[in-house]
């Protein structure tokens, strides 16, 4: 079971940051090369400080990864962290069907006293 190798925090910042479409943007473009901060900056119209306060939720939840070369930090998507939110996103869905399989069961069944 994936959310018993993770607490309810780490979970919790894994979803916060995956809420905005910015930070996922960056997992996008990061996912595929390493980008540095002022690099990332360069493609959003928003200021270098408010790119560089996504990137940090997105490390803080472990989503990338930063790594120095020279005088820049580049920034690293995190394939093990993503796989870890598809297997969470994977058990909320199982537990969802097994409820709409249990439902359908319910009101399948005959009410007592109705002929079958």
């Amino acid at each position: 079971m994936v959310v018993g190798m993770i607490d309810h925090l780490d979970v919790d910042l894994l979803f916060h940051a995956l809420a905005d479409a910015t930070r996922r943007d960056i997992i996008t473009r990061t996912m595929t090369r390493d980008y540095s901060v002022s690099g990332l900056a360069r493609s959003y119209t928003m200021s270098f400080a408010a790119v560089q306060k996504h990137v940090a939720v997105l490390e803080r939840a472990g989503l990338i990864t930063k790594h120095p070369r020279g005088r820049e930090q580049l920034v690293r998507g995190s394939p093990t962290t993503i796989r870890t939110a598809h297997g969470l996103l994977e058990e909320l869905e199982e537990l969802w069907r097994d409820r709409i399989d249990r439902m359908g069961e319910i009101l399948a069944e005959p009410e007592s006293g109705e002929a079958e």
